[in-house]
Parts: C-alpha cells; structure tokens; sequence
C-alpha cells in the first residue's frame, strides 16, 4: 500500500493527513490532522495504512486478502482494508512526493449525524472483526476515555461537537453514537463469522497486531 501527503482543500498549507493513527478503541484517524505543513511530514516512510481519499494499492494484495467490506458502506472502510491488509503481512509505505488536495467530509457534511451515527458503528465494527482479543475486552474503558476527553474538548468548543452547537446539537450526537452502537451490534455476529476467514490470510500473531495498533496509537487529544 501507497499513502500519499493530503492537505485540506481550503487550505493547502495545512495537513490533512500523512497516514492514519488508531485509537485502541477503533476510532482512526489521519497522522497530522489539522497541522501546518512545515515540513515535518517529507520523508517517506512506513505508515499504518493510507487514507482511502488517496491510496495505491497493490493487485496482488487485493486479490490475496479481497477488496473494501461492503459492510462498512462510509468511514473507516480504509482502516478495515489497511489493518487486514497488515494483518496479512503486507506493508504500508508513506510518500510525500504524492501530494493531494482533499474536501475533507464532503461525502455527507461534518454536521451530519448520520456521518457520526456510521464512524460510531464501523469503529466497533473494525474492532469486532479484527482486533485481537486482548484490546477487543478494553474497549469499552478506552472508548469511556474518549468520550470524557470528547466532553473535555467540547468545553472549549473543539473537535466534531463544535459541528454540533447548543443542546439540541449536542443530543443529536449523542443519539447518532447509540444508533451506531445498535447497529454495530446487530452486525456483530456477522463481523464474528468474517473474523475467523481472517485465520486463511493471518500472518501476524494476536500480540504482534496488539503491537502494531498500541505503536501506531493516536493520541487521546487527537481522537477527542
């Protein structure tokens, strides 16, 4: 896999993404996200896996480990493809000679809730279907995290919730995040049954994806 550098369309000084980061709960997110491009991302470089707005992938890749999980529909389904794809032994290389420019939430709008309601459920989703046991049990505490930091950051009107304003905008996002849960969960024991195909293509230990996620970690700031 190829990521490339992705700068924010309305401001193409500032970073985009230069590759993804994870949280351990399965919330991901793009390395360098809101950051002035000063330089700090012009080497190349192993990433996690690239963002899916601008990705190379390779055909033998696909054609060992499959294509997008149509399950995820919107939002995330990169992460899914990009740690199944590790998953399986395949790398992912950083290359910032590859510069895009990028509408960032432009599929369904920032200040939509179905956009959270669908990053809520494929987080869990991901988890579901590929985190090793060790993190999959945690998950509920580190999401607990995220949502406090979240509450954190909305104090100072940062992150999605200032997407959100009032109380009326801050229900909505609540009620999106319960919706994707439920819908996560009624996916779950497909999820299960993808999770154990996944032995045919597995070429890293449980212990050595827990690695992989904990050493490729987003910072809970930045997931808030």
């Amino acid at each position: 896999m190829a990521a490339s550098k992705v700068l924010v369309w309305e401001d193409p000084g500032r970073i985009d993404k230069a590759g993804h980061l994870i949280f351990p709960d399965g919330q991901n997110r793009g390395r360098g996200t809101g950051a002035p491009d000063t330089g700090q991302y012009d080497r190349e470089e192993e990433a996690l896996w690239p963002d899916g707005s601008a990705a190379m992938y390779r055909k033998e890749m696909l054609d060992q480990i499959g294509g997008f999980d149509e399950d995820f529909f919107a939002y995330g389904d990169d992460a899914e493809l990009g740690l199944r794809a590790r998953i399986a032994g395949w790398k992912c290389i950083y290359t910032p000679a590859a510069v895009v420019r990028h509408h960032r939430g432009s599929t369904l709008g920032k200040d939509s809730a179905r956009r959270l309601e669908l990053i809520e459920r494929n987080r869990l989703l991901l988890a579901f279907k590929l985190f090793p046991w060790s993190l999959l049990w945690l998950n509920p505490f580190y999401f607990a995290a995220r949502v406090f930091a979240g509450l954190a950051a909305a104090q100072r009107g940062a992150g999605d919730t200032a997407h959100f304003p009032g109380l009326r905008g801050k229900w909505a996002m609540a009620r999106a995040f319960v919706m994707g849960d439920l819908d996560a969960i009624r996916l779950m024991p497909r999820m299960l049954r993808k999770r154990r195909a996944i032995h045919r293509i597995r070429r890293l230990s449980a212990s050595q994806v827990r690695k992989l996620i904990l050493e490729n970690r987003l910072p809970l700031r930045d997931a808030a």
